[in-house]
């Protein structure tokens, strides 16, 4: 059902598109199981990361690489994307920003290690993962979608 609806959403509203299963349940693109999958992903490198980030007294990002800064400038864009949104009512635009950040997330990993970095590094990389994770969420269920901790 969340490939269905992610699908008409992600879609411009004044645009037809094709109806088609085998595009919407694809793990690749711009499909609900792609960012499903993404934030999936960012959970488990939470989990094994370890670290209770609601304990941390003063969360500091450490932004070095640019894939780090990239998807950090990527999430604080957030606000002005649903403002968008709600201005011209084009959830497309939600859905282009979420895929963008899951794309975004994909590269600061393969270039960026998390688990095995150094401290203070880790923690920094670990936050900018939890920051990703709400970011997706947060957007996921502004469209009706909700997520899952496993796939």
């Amino acid at each position: 059902l969340s490939a269905v609806k992610y699908a008409d959403l992600s879609q411009n509203r004044t645009s037809d598109y094709i109806f088609s299963y085998d595009k919407m349940l694809n793990l690749q693109g711009n499909t609900a199981p792609y960012l499903l999958y993404a934030y999936v992903r960012v959970q488990g490198i939470s989990r094994k990361g370890e670290i209770d980030l609601d304990q941390l007294t003063n969360p500091r990002l450490i932004l070095q690489e640019a894939p780090e800064i990239t998807l950090a400038k990527h999430i604080l864009a957030l606000e002005e994307v649903l403002a968008e949104v709600t201005q011209d009512l084009y959830p497309n635009r939600l859905c282009q920003y979420l895929f963008e950040l899951s794309q975004k997330f994909n590269q600061f990993l393969e270039q960026c290690p998390v688990l095995k970095a150094e401290e203070p590094i880790r923690t920094s990389r670990l936050v900018l993962c939890n920051l990703t994770a709400r970011t997706l969420k947060l957007g996921l269920s502004l469209l009706g979608i909700s997520v899952l901790e496993r796939m």
